[in-house]
């Protein structure tokens, strides 16, 4: 059974649509293409297009879909939150308008999806990896998470039928075994689905077949990267953030690190998985002239162990 597999911006470095030194977008949906790759996510708002009939002509020029949008940012402040609401409806507003991925699936809600990343605490950030270390939500900041969680899901599903999925990430409020385990338990699947992802479980002290076979009945959508390990191990001694530890180069292709791709390509079979799989190598956008080269190998890897 082979699995539909897309790749995403962060790979060629794109993060801060306000950074100075990224790609343009023509580079990186042309590279996409270039590589093999049908479907691609938006990356973060405005770096791609936001006007729907442009952005569908460039991704026709490229033979190109949108597979997810994503909300990357403070998901706990009540300040914050305003704009998470006018960012939701612009993403999904644009989801519901364009060239979205092929609708596959199996059990799991086709795309598009909404990936929704909480990110933004700075001492989060400073301790991902160390669940030891990292500081926990209090009990009144991750109730108002959740509840900023389920409205902007709420929208999302019910005013444009886009399926939101929740991301734990390494450095945000949602990381770490315990944290997992807590939102599995508050949100709901008829609320919102999970998109876990193998590098950041590996890069949090989680084996990815475990905790992909733990909540798979919660899983729409799923992330593939994969782990120097070398690179991991020195960045959790030195105390770097996630993204000083991505540009140390922590994130490798796909098949030249430590996570088991045939033992996941082995369980997702026994599962029947028939949903999309993105690739992401989260680098620098300084270093983004390697990225079609990596781009073509992970996914010349994936193919070569039956993906």
């Amino acid at each position: 059974m082979s699995l539909h597999i897309a790749n995403a911006p962060c790979s060629w470095g794109v993060d801060d649509p306000k950074n100075p030194n990224l790609p343009p977008y023509e580079k990186v949906l042309k590279e996409a293409s270039l590589a093999g790759y049908k479907s691609i996510e938006m990356g973060p708002w405005t770096y791609l297009p936001t006007d729907p009939e442009k952005l569908t002509a460039e991704l026709h020029r490229f033979g190109l879909s949108i597979v997810a949008g994503t909300i990357f940012d403070d998901l706990v402040s009540e300040d914050n939150f305003a704009r998470m609401i006018e960012l939701t409806h612009n993403l999904c507003r644009n989801l519901a308008s364009i060239t979205t991925a092929e609708k596959v699936h199996g059990n799991n809600y086709p795309a598009p999806y909404l990936v929704i990343i909480d990110f933004g605490d700075p001492e989060r950030a400073r301790y991902a990896g160390h669940s030891e270390k990292s500081p926990r939500l209090s009990e009144e900041n991750w109730q108002r998470m959740i509840a900023h969680i389920t409205e902007i899901s709420h929208i999302a599903w019910h005013e444009y039928q886009v399926r939101p999925v929740i991301h734990p990430h390494a450095g945000g409020c949602i990381e770490f075994a315990d944290e997992i385990e807590r939102l599995a338990q508050d949100i709901s699947y008829e609320i919102a689905g999970l998109c876990l992802d193998t590098g950041h479980l590996y890069y949090s002290g989680m084996d990815p077949v475990t905790w992909l076979s733990r909540y798979f009945d919660k899983l729409d959508y799923i992330h593939f990267k994969d782990v120097n390990q070398s690179v991991h191990q020195r960045v959790l001694q030195q105390g770097l953030d996630f993204f000083s530890a991505a540009a140390e180069g922590v994130m490798c292709p796909i098949g030249k690190g430590a996570i088991d791709y045939p033992a996941v390509k082995q369980f997702l079979d026994q599962k029947g998985y028939q949903g999309w799989i993105t690739i992401e190598q989260e680098r620098d956008p300084l270093q983004a002239a390697g990225s079609l080269k990596d781009v073509i190998e992970s996914l010349h890897y994936l193919k070569s162990v039956g993906f």
